[in-house]
């Protein structure tokens, strides 16, 4: 059997990707991929996604430079998802311009709750509009 027909596929072709730096196991981002996308990345050892928004592949990196090498590829245990452990190039993967997708802090009390963003900007916001 292909490994790629090992993949419990959602009703859109997708599955979703999660990107942990190899080193630290900090969760970077959650994206998604299809089998072409999964099938370049095992090829080209790089992350390469499928956008929903755009309806096309994205190699992580393109256009900022700050591309994902991928060390390992995981399957969970239902086969419906995903884990990349990569080398994050150039600490960024957040199209926001910081190191990691999950930035924002919820802080919850007293009846109120509120998200808090608690990762610094690395570089500017805005300048990966693409995804890379």
């Amino acid at each position: 059997m292909d490994y790629l027909d090992a993949i419990a596929w959602n009703a859109d072709g997708l599955v979703p990707a999660v990107a942990q730096d190899a080193v630290s196991g900090e969760v970077l981002m959650l994206a998604w991929m299809n089998r072409e996308s999964l099938a370049r990345t095992v090829a080209t050892g790089e992350a390469v996604y499928w956008s929903r928004s755009r309806a096309k592949l994205w190699r992580k990196g393109e256009t900022s430079g700050h591309l994902q090498k991928v060390v390992e590829i995981r399957l969970d245990c239902d086969a419906d998802a995903v884990l990349l452990r990569v080398e994050q190039v150039g600490g960024i993967a957040c199209h926001t311009g910081r190191r990691r997708c999950f930035f924002n802090l919820l802080e919850a009390g007293e009846g109120a709750a509120g998200w808090r963003a608690t990762d610094p900007v690395l570089s500017e916001p805005g300048r990966f509009r693409d995804g890379g």
